[in-house]
């Protein structure tokens, strides 16, 4: 856990169980070096003295050696898209409430990615922008082969950045019933998250 603010220390200290045991860390030197002992799992105050500034896309490497949740104690979708894109494991408030951030670890701990929704929304419509023309329809597509045609076109629009009420009202069906497809669809296709969903919609992941 890498801060040098106090505060954030004993809120992150309320992690400590069986399986999270705290360590403290309070300079940019801490996670260089943690990376080099193996450590697999850190949060990181966004306002670590030390950083580089998050636009400078300077923390790629380490990033990707471990697992990193970056928290904000000022949140914003320019700060957690430059975190996410370099390698991040996901972006929250850094007063997140204990429960919620064990429930983010063990996302990111099964292979997710946590993000909010307006970070979410921002990061598909980047895959979108970068994507080359799709050459096939939707239906014909080799991740549909699971799915349902409803399934399928709630996929669809899920990867594109919906939220699950414009689905419903797009689909005339409730909330409820465009939450049990992608239950369901995540489960097919073997994703944990909304992102993960939209890679291997888009033909970017297998």
């Amino acid at each position: 856990m890498l801060t040098a603010n106090a505060v954030l220390w004993r809120h992150w200290q309320t992690l400590r169980n069986d399986r999270w045991l705290p360590q403290h860390g309070a300079t940019a030197a801490d996670l260089q070096a943690w990376c080099t002992q193996a450590q697999r799992w850190a949060l990181l105050d966004a306002d670590l003295p030390g950083l580089p500034a998050w636009a400078e896309r300077a923390h790629g490497t380490l990033f990707r050696q471990q697992h990193i949740l970056v928290l904000s104690t000022r949140p914003s979708v320019e700060q957690g898209h430059h975190a996410l894109a370099q390698g991040a494991s996901g972006y929250a408030h850094a007063l997140t409430p204990t429960k919620a951030l064990n429930h983010i670890l063990e996302t990111i701990a099964h292979g997710g990615i946590w993000t909010g929704r307006a970070l979410l929304e921002r990061l598909l419509a980047d895959v979108g922008e970068r994507l080359p023309p799709v050459e096939s329809p939707w239906h014909e597509a080799a991740w549909t082969a699971a799915l349902t045609a409803r399934e399928r076109m709630v996929a669809e629009r899920a990867a594109l950045g919906r939220s699950n009420g414009d689905i419903a009202q797009e689909l005339n069906i409730t909330e409820r019933t465009v939450r049990a497809h992608l239950s369901a669809t995540f489960e097919k296709l073997q994703v944990s998250d909304r992102l993960q969903l939209a890679l291997k919609v888009h033909g970017i992941s297998r």
